[in-house]
């Protein structure tokens, strides 16, 4: 059985982690190209679920269903960031354009190389 406080925490953390999953969906449905999309579902899904995840240790404890969610918070933090940018990466090798007027760090606007390399300084 659990406390009022604690109850109000986990519905908080769902509700919370609800928003942020909410906004990563939006941000699916309405950004303009794979590089802004991947930027919003992988920061608000890593909110999110971290958030329902935190209300589940919360509600269930520090052992049992309680611990397999942090172990599920602490995956989710190493495996997200590092999803996104071979995501990111493999879009950029296969020559998918960013908006006008942005570019690759090192990159001219207007350069189309997509080998990932800064052009030379003699170049």
């Amino acid at each position: 059985m659990t406390s009022t406080p604690q109850a109000a925490v986990v519905a908080a953390l769902v509700v919370v982690g609800s928003f942020f999953l909410l906004v990563g969906t939006v941000g699916l449905l309405r950004l303009p190209n794979v590089y802004n999309r991947m930027h919003a579902t992988s920061k608000a899904t890593t909110l999110g679920t971290s958030s329902i995840l935190l209300a589940a240790t919360v509600y269930f404890g520090p052992q049992g269903a309680g611990l397999t969610s942090v172990v599920g918070i602490i995956f989710l933090f190493l495996t997200a960031p590092t999803g996104a940018h071979v995501i990111s990466r493999a879009a950029q090798k296969m020559g998918v354009p960013f908006e006008e007027g942005v570019a690759w760090p090192g990159h001219a606007p207007d350069d189309e190389t997509t080998d990932g390399d800064a052009p030379a300084d003699g170049d």
